[in-house]
């Protein structure tokens, strides 16, 4: 396995965890907006956001849900992983200068499709911000 291969399927076990921590920042909020096009006053309009249920701006819930992928993409199972499905359920907010943590852990591994199946959240403090389910197609050594 060399540097840019992540964990081959053969490798995985139920219960392994991985886990990415970053601080949503005003940047962060604005350039996701410009990516996606998603331009929610919610999201950048802080006059807009203040008179919402959430009192200020928030961060857009996909921009929360993408550090999932970033799991997937560099820790576990990393470089050569495909997403092949992902549910979500939003339940709280993140605001700008929260620190969402991320993580991933295997639930189920399917041998015969080099597949596995991960519990996914995010998570502001002890708040479950984005709850979930996804699947991936993992690279085998074989």
């Amino acid at each position: 396995m060399n540097q840019l291969d992540g964990i081959y399927f053969e490798d995985l076990t139920v219960g392994r965890s991985a886990v990415f921590s970053k601080t949503i920042t005003d940047a962060d909020v604005t350039l996701f907006a410009g990516v996606s096009g998603d331009t929610n006053p919610v999201h950048l309009d802080a006059d807009y956001a203040g008179q919402t249920m959430f009192k200020g701006r928030i961060a857009h819930g996909m921009l929360s849900a993408s550090l999932i992928s970033t799991v997937f993409g560099t820790r576990l199972p990393g470089p050569g992983a495909i997403y092949i499905s992902q549910t979500l359920k939003f339940k709280a907010p993140v605001k700008i200068g929260d620190t969402a943590v991320a993580r991933v852990e295997v639930i189920e591994l399917l041998p015969e499709k080099k597949r596995a199946t991960f519990k996914t959240t995010v998570s502001v403090g002890a708040t479950v911000v984005v709850d979930g389910e996804a699947v991936l197609m993992v690279p085998s050594r074989g």
